[in-house]
């Protein structure tokens, strides 16, 4: 009888997953057994505390350089980077969401409604006092995000997948004040994702037809020299290609995006557009550089129009909008476009750069969601363009935060938004893609325009009776707003300090 050999696990290196799916297992303990007034303190605290024990072990982890549970996971420069940007980005959007007496009418009640206490006021916040699942939810979504970026074959990667994507599912579905058109995101979101996972997982299902394997070496060997016929080949990478896509906002199939982050609570977009952006391209761009760089001049044209097409459809839809957050969600369409461009020069530098873009765009979007959540009136968040009109003059403060954010989005010098578009630029420059830089440099020109009408509205208009106060931010908020707002400046005055980390970690491990 032969012996059953159990592949070697380091739990170093899977530490960080497991330290945030054992929170996410507590949390979901303690909303059954602990008594609803002390929920929300204790599972903000023990989630801040998880991600900061994984981003300790994280760093502890830096110089691994290795594949783990029989090369299903991979330890390496580009996972450990972007699995310490997930985890610092996750902690901002935790604040948010633990905010919650900004939250009157998102996915949690509001602290007005709870000292009031009047049966109206309850129903106007939406529900009982709770609303503390949205913690272990938002714990299993960041670890699966960590492992989709360590994901080394393809069957791991759905896992990881449908693990954080299904937590997501439901976070847009809580905001209780606009219940309808919550679900309705949610609904939307739920059913196009799940077409997405079909495609990838089909797509898995021919590359392990044509490789032998599912492992991505196994891949990148059966394509360096192909023993089955290559259609099994293209059509699973086109497969694959579009459950990515799908999760990275990418033309056409970016059409979910302005419906969910318009529908879903605004922290929660803010976690989406923060996070699930830096997990999908993360594993794009393993996808691209570890398993199917043989086939490079295949697959980078038709990635290339995707990318230009993307760009000029989140540009020129931008300009169209009158709800802030449908604005910013084509704004992230158009900026996944830009992280195509730099992830197409599939070299060092574009894998450097790409990684940089991911941070500065992630903090840069956090900030702006977080002065989403303050502008509000007696309805809740007023996010229709119309009533952000004289804002400047009401709240010169915030007013001036928003307008530094918007410039950073349009790629001003001194900011986050001109430092990583040079570089992603740059790379796809000295990569040969000089077509997709011009058409970069085109849209970043479109997309300024909708930025700069929303600064004029603010500070050249008079205020109206229609026009909302800005609220004062409670200390999470306050906290998560300074820290969007301090690296999207120093990372524009003085990048060096993160290129150089992600120079030293662009090397994927085989």
């Amino acid at each position: 009888m032969q012996d059953l050999h159990l592949p070697a696990i380091d739990y170093g290196a899977l530490a960080p997953m497991l330290i945030l799916f054992g929170v996410a297992c507590v949390g979901v303990l303690v909303e059954a057994l602990t008594p609803r007034r002390m929920r929300h303190a204790f599972q903000l605290t023990l989630s801040l505390l998880a991600i900061a024990a994984s981003f300790v072990v994280v760093i502890a982890e830096h110089n691994t350089h290795k594949l783990t549970i029989g090369g299903a996971v991979a330890v390496d420069g580009p996972t450990l980077f972007l699995q310490g940007a997930l985890l610092v980005l996750g902690a901002v959007s935790v604040m948010l969401i633990g905010e919650r007496k900004l939250e009157r009418g998102g996915p949690f009640v509001a602290q007005a409604a709870l000292t009031v206490g009047s049966q109206k006021d309850l129903q106007q916040a939406g529900d009982q006092p709770g609303g503390t699942e949205v913690y272990p939810l938002t714990m299993f979504a960041l670890g699966g995000m960590l492992l989709f970026v360590a994901a080394n074959d393809l069957l791991t990667m759905f896992v990881a997948l449908e693990v954080f994507s299904l937590p997501l599912y439901l976070l847009c579905a809580l905001a209780r004040r606009r219940r309808l058109l919550s679900q309705e995101a949610a609904l939307k979101y739920f059913l196009l994702g799940s077409y997405a996972s079909a495609f990838f997982l089909f797509g898995a299902a021919l590359i392990y037809g044509f490789a032998g394997g599912v492992q991505l070496s196994q891949v990148h060997a059966a394509v360096a020299d192909p023993q089955r016929s290559q259609v099994l080949l293209y059509a699973g990478l086109a497969m694959v290609a579009i459950g990515l896509l799908f999760k990275s906002a990418l033309a056409p199939f970016h059409v979910w995006t302005p419906d969910v982050y318009q529908g879903a609570p605004t922290p929660i977009t803010a976690l989406m557009a923060a996070c699930t952006k830096t997990a999908a391209f993360g594993a794009l761009l393993r996808i691209l550089y570890v398993a199917f760089d043989g086939v490079r001049w295949d697959f980078q044209p038709v990635l290339g129009v995707i990318a230009v097409l993307t760009m000029l459809v989140g540009a020129v839809l931008a300009v169209t909008q009158t709800d802030m957050k449908r604005l910013l969600a084509y704004s992230s369409i158009t900026n996944a476009g830009y992280l195509l461009v730099g992830a197409l020069a599939l070299n060092k530098e574009g894998l450097s750069s790409t990684m940089f873009y991911l941070v500065a765009y992630g903090f840069s979007v956090l900030a702006a969601f977080a002065i989403v959540t303050l502008v509000r009136d007696a309805e809740g968040e007023a996010t229709h363009l119309s009533r952000w009109a004289g804002l400047g003059k009401k709240s010169p403060l915030f007013a001036a935060v928003f307008t530094f954010i918007l410039l950073a989005f349009a790629g001003i010098p001194l900011t986050s938004g001109f430092t990583s578009k040079f570089a992603v630029f740059g790379a796809a420059w000295e990569g040969g893609q000089t077509w997709l830089v011009i058409f970069g440099v085109i849209s970043s020109m479109l997309i300024a325009f909708p930025y700069l009408r929303v600064v004029v509205m603010l500070w050249l208009s008079e205020p109206g009776e229609s026009t909302p106060t800005v609220s004062i931010p409670g200390f999470l908020t306050t906290a998560a707003l300074t820290v969007g707002v301090i690296v999207t400046v120093g990372l524009g005055v003085a990048p060096g300090p993160l290129l150089d980390l992600t120079q030293n970690a662009a090397s994927f491990v085989r």
